[in-house]
């Protein structure tokens, strides 16, 4: 009732033919819609961005029945929804849902969908290449080849091997277990700590060990994979303590949120040590402030979080996200709607 008093009566139907209301941030710019995709949403929608949006309220608030976030944008608040009578659905590009308040906006009988087979795959490459990237010094190497003042190489100038080693992954749904079936192809010992354990014909198959205490991981692994989602439960996840039970040699990867490592105690250990390197996607803040010190640090490997950054992968989260609006709109089952636990 109240969403309805922001801009009088909630209307099911847009009047006159009119394409359905979808919100997004910006049409270009960092945090714009993709420009590629643009002319295919707008086949299905009227697309109104946010400056759009917040000039003309009350043009806009009874024709908005979708919000489309794309890059953690627009930012979806209490003010947002209650201007909104008409929203029916929000859908995400991406898996994380850490930005979205699911039980607020569900209790306002809005539906939450998502993109998690688009994402699974070209962020378990990621997570491949992060690792080998770490282990055997990429960009050092890249750095010492392409030095003005290079006159010869230093034969044992070396980083470590892969196969064989031992993978700890932390977090088993979609993308962690992508990442284990491309670790056998390196032939890794793969361990893993989850909230359930896997079937048995699942471990099986990529011949993974559930480790039911985070500890017996982090101290057998020589590379340890963050894949989990940021919940309560796993905001800060690895801290100094962690971060003393893994071996000095070990490389700790993160293609899943900054806010699962204390960063400040990722610096010191990686200072003193403690662990052999880190292989980061993901930091808190992203972008880092530019006098960071992980930002100067030789052993540490840092991407702009680009997990889902493929061409192939941003063109399938478009279609999922527009797939889920249509049939949203139009009172149909939602493939992958996001349901409360």
């Amino acid at each position: 009732l109240s969403r309805m008093k922001a801009c009088g009566q909630q209307t099911r139907v847009m009047e006159g033919g009119e394409l359905p209301g979808v919100l997004v941030f910006a049409l270009e710019g960092p945090h714009g819609v993709c420009e590629a995709h643009i002319v295919e949403l707008q086949k299905h929608f009227r697309l109104v961005t946010m400056t759009e949006f917040v000039e003309n309220k009350t043009q806009f608030c009874q024709k908005i029945q979708a919000i489309y976030i794309w890059g953690g944008k627009p930012a979806v608040d209490w003010e947002l929804l209650q201007s909104l009578p008409s929203l029916k659905i929000i859908a995400n590009g991406g898996v994380g849902l850490d930005h979205l308040d699911l039980p607020l906006i569900t209790s306002l009988g809005v539906t939450v969908a998502n993109t998690p087979q688009a994402v699974s795959d070209p962020t378990a490459d990621l997570g491949m290449a992060l690792l080998l990237a770490a282990a055997r010094r990429v960009l050092e190497g890249c750095r010492l080849a392409v030095a003005p003042a290079a006159e010869e190489f230093c034969v044992n100038w070396m980083g470590q091997e892969v196969t064989r080693a031992t993978l700890g992954i932390v977090g088993m749904g979609s993308i962690g277990y992508k990442i284990a079936r491309r670790a056998t192809a390196f032939e890794m010992k793969i361990l893993y700590h989850n909230r359930t354990r896997r079937k048995l014909e699942e471990e099986a198959a990529v011949g993974a060990t559930y480790c039911e205490r985070l500890d017996s991981l982090l101290q057998q692994s020589d590379f340890v994979m963050l894949a989990a989602s940021l919940t309560p439960q796993t905001r800060g996840l690895i801290g100094r303590r962690e971060l003393r039970l893994m071996k000095p040699t070990a490389v700790l990867i993160n293609v899943s949120r900054g806010l699962l490592v204390d960063q400040d105690a990722l610096v010191e250990a990686l200072q003193t040590g403690v662990i052999g390197a880190a292989a980061l996607d993901v930091t808190c803040p992203e972008p880092l402030p530019r006098d960071h010190p992980l930002l100067t640090l030789k052993n540490v490997t840092l991407t702009p979080h680009i997990g889902s950054a493929t061409h192939q992968a941003r063109w399938q989260m478009m279609r999922d996200m527009t797939d889920s609006i249509l049939a949203a709109l139009g009172g149909r089952p939602i493939p992958n709607e996001v349901l409360l636990p």
